[in-house]
């Protein structure tokens, strides 16, 4: 049940809610880019995570206070908003838009000041985000699959008896999932956070 060729069979069942989330997160880095509405916002997200990124490099261990920080809070934040998703998937739907657009608007900030855009995309966000992105924008999708599950239960609520059953092996079969995906979700992240600590950390200083 907690195998990775189940998890990898289950993401077929949610392949819809997948290229939602993925549609979402790319129109996301396409507003940050070009929107200069929430710059404000987006600037003050930028700021903060700068603050937090200079009070680990002082620390006595940087390598390790990053990967601590990285992992918890990532890993978090993604089992939260595969969870939110009862919440009718509204707070996924954000999540990947504001992610998207804070990505977008920091290779926005990094070009405009005629530093290397290829720098940041190989040394800064590819190491570690060819796994860390994909596996954010898959939590994401298990939130609005989630959400979707259960705007089907409430449309069901006036439906025959049948269909009411069908609906309830529905919610069985998606907690099956959704803890299978939590635990590959963690522990992939895991494998991210490791790398962003440390070569994405060595290649970027």
């Amino acid at each position: 049940m907690l195998r990775f060729s189940i998890f990898l069979k289950d993401l077929k069942s949610i392949r819809k809610a997948l290229l939602l989330s993925t549609v979402l997160f790319v129109a996301g880095i396409a507003a940050g880019w070009s929107s200069e509405g929430f710059e404000q916002f987006l600037k003050s997200q930028l700021q903060g995570l700068g603050e937090i990124s200079q009070q680990l490099g002082a620390s006595d261990n940087p390598e390790w206070n990053f990967f601590v920080f990285i992992f918890l809070n990532n890993s978090i934040k993604s089992v939260l908003v595969m969870f939110s998703g009862l919440l009718l998937g509204v707070i996924p739907f954000f999540f990947l838009i504001i992610n998207g657009m804070v990505i977008g608007f920091l290779l926005k900030v990094v070009e405009a000041s005629g530093e290397s855009l290829f720098d940041l995309i190989v040394k800064g966000l590819l190491p570690h985000g060819i796994i860390e992105i994909p596996v954010i924008v898959i939590a994401c999708g298990y939130g609005l699959a989630f959400g979707g599950l259960v705007l089907r239960s409430l449309g069901g609520i006036f439906a025959g008896s049948e269909r009411r059953s069908g609906i309830g092996a529905e919610w069985r079969g998606f907690w099956r999932k959704l803890g299978t995906a939590s635990l590959w979700v963690v522990l992939l992240l895991l494998a991210a956070a490791i790398i962003e600590s440390t070569i994405t950390l060595w290649l970027m200083s």
